[in-house]
């Protein structure tokens, strides 16, 4: 019995506009309970969540904290910003 085979629809309109991130980077100003603070309030993320990503920036020097749009990001970049946190947006993936 012969099967008819469809090729994928493919849409290379949004190639490379996949998801961004939000990165924090450790410094010697914030406290441990500050960041984790502002985890919660900018990502809405449990203290379990916010506490691990505060571990590993302390541990590596920086911490993937979210991922969303890119305006998504931007917005949530700044609340973190806003007690001195260093952040970068950037797309999750390099093309």
């Amino acid at each position: 019995m012969s099967q008819t085979l469809l090729e994928p629809d493919i849409n290379l309109e949004n190639q490379g506009s996949g998801r961004w991130m939000v990165v924090i980077f450790n410094n010697d100003t914030n406290s441990m309970d500050e960041v984790i603070d502002i985890l919660i309030k900018a990502t809405h993320c449990d203290i379990e969540e916010a506490m691990i990503e505060m571990w590993e920036a302390h541990t590596f020097g920086k911490a993937p904290v979210h991922f969303s749009s890119r305006s998504t990001c931007e917005e949530i970049a700044l609340v973190i910003r806003t007690v001195g946190i260093k952040t970068e947006v950037c797309p999750e993936w390099d093309d």
